[in-house]
């Protein structure tokens, strides 16, 4: 009786503890401040095996870069930046037009003739006098002959650029006509931006898987106040693509199809001259690495390498996910994600389209025996 009177007294001594120790953990737990959506960045204790290339597996051409007014010092950085993780040719996308474009040219290409593209960009000053898209394919017939590989059209287009009444010009407007087929005949590919992500179109909340990027840059936001819809820019993008079918266009950042790789795959299938880079949207095809793998191997004839934003260690998460099956990691740019993403580990061959070949088949001018095969 005597032990059985002993234990009683410890676990009511025990109980009387912990009654007093549970408020105090509760009120501790209560006074902890909420982190914001910004500060929550959990660390994971996920444990597996990481491949970090720090260089592509092939040379490569990046389609989608901008270096305005290039120095020749620049140039010479850029260069020992591309040796150091195989960046074969870089396009400057932001070559301008006339004197800026001969300048360009002769800073980059002049430099060193193998290492850069330039493309040529058009001029909208004189669109409200008649017989623009004539002058406006003639200027671009002058930057060819001075040396620009491409055309590239701004993300104004279709959504900004407006004439002098304040209609807004539709991405599909016939005065362009001359301009797109001059491309056609030049043989030169057209390398188009039209829209943003489809979120940037949505309500502004905390539904909004975007909501970090808006939050820091709110001018991205798409309100139907002032833009048309995503659904419009998508239609009067793909009739400009569907009348033009003898011009090569090359939609920036997945013509922000991302998310619905379906979709983009039909595009393929009804535009056969429709091609895509994967400038900035690494995040997308991360999260979904296995329809990611099957879409870039279905489609590896029509998927260009792009980084957009330059920074030379970037690259590596590029690499990191189109060559290995690297599990959970983060992505570079948290605007751009706060999800992590895996890799999807193409076949050498679908790496070689996308790193270069289908690049060498719509640039003129790239000397293809700096690459494989």
């Amino acid at each position: 009786m005597k032990f059985w009177r002993t234990i009683l007294a410890l676990v009511s001594m025990l109980a009387a503890g912990s009654a007093l120790l549970w408020p105090r953990i509760a009120r501790t737990q209560q006074s902890q401040r909420v982190p914001t959506i910004e500060e929550y960045n959990p660390k994971s204790t996920l444990t597996t095996k990481e491949h970090k290339p720090e260089r592509a597996k092939f040379p490569f051409i990046d389609i989608h870069s901008h270096h305005w007014n290039p120095t020749p010092e620049h140039v010479d950085q850029l260069v020992k930046e591309m040796d150091t993780i195989n960046l074969r040719v870089l396009v400057n996308l932001s070559g301008g037009s006339g004197e800026e474009l001969r300048k360009t040219v002769a800073t980059m290409k002049g430099r060193y003739p193998d290492r850069f593209v330039v493309f040529a960009n058009p001029s909208y000053e004189d669109i409200n006098a008649p017989g623009y898209g004539n002058r406006a394919a003639g200027r671009l017939a002058a930057d060819v002959r001075n040396g620009a590989q491409g055309l590239k059209i701004f993300k104004n287009f279709g959504m900004d650029l407006k004439y002098a009444n304040g209609e807004r010009v539709h991405a599909d407007d016939p005065i362009f006509d001359p301009l797109f087929e001059k491309c056609a005949e030049l043989k030169i590919p057209v390398l188009i931006h039209i829209a943003e992500p489809s979120a940037f179109f949505d309500p502004w909340d905390y539904k909004n898987e975007r909501w970090e990027e808006l939050n820091e840059f709110p001018q991205r936001a798409r309100p139907p106040s002032k833009y048309p819809s995503f659904e419009t820019l998508m239609a009067e993008r793909n009739h400009l693509f569907a009348k033009h079918p003898r011009t090569h266009f090359i939609a920036a950042h997945l013509a922000f199809h991302g998310n619905d790789l379906e979709r983009l795959g039909k595009l393929f299938d009804t535009l056969p001259n429709m091609y895509v880079d994967i400038a900035a949207v690494l995040a997308e095809l991360g999260r979904q690495p296995y329809s990611a793998h099957d879409f870039l191997v279905k489609y590896q004839d029509r998927v260009l390498m792009g980084k957009d934003i330059y920074d030379v260690n970037e690259y590596k998460w590029y690499f990191r996910a189109l060559e290995t099956r690297d599990e959970y990691f983060e992505y570079y740019r948290k605007r751009h994600a706060f999800w992590r993403i895996y890799g999807f580990q193409l076949p050498d061959e679908v790496l070689k389209k996308i790193y270069y070949k289908n690049t060498l088949k719509l640039v003129p001018g790239i000397d293809p025996k700096a690459f494989p095969d």
